[in-house]
């Protein structure tokens, strides 16, 4: 009879990024940069509150 090896599960991560990474951020808005001196127009800030990605939208 051969050897018997164990098993052993391999590790599954973060599951809160694993959502970040198919696109599902859970978008929050950064209240501390509200002008744009380049563009020279109001901006609103989103930071995702698991994975801190940030995005901006001109108005």
């Amino acid at each position: 009879m051969g050897e018997v090896l164990p098993f052993s599960r391999k590790g599954g991560g973060k599951k809160a990024n694993s959502l970040c990474r198919e696109g599902h951020h859970k978008w929050k808005v950064d209240t501390a940069k509200k002008f744009d001196v380049k563009q020279g127009k109001l901006v609103t800030v989103y930071r995702c509150e698991r994975c801190g990605f940030i995005k901006t939208t001109a108005h």
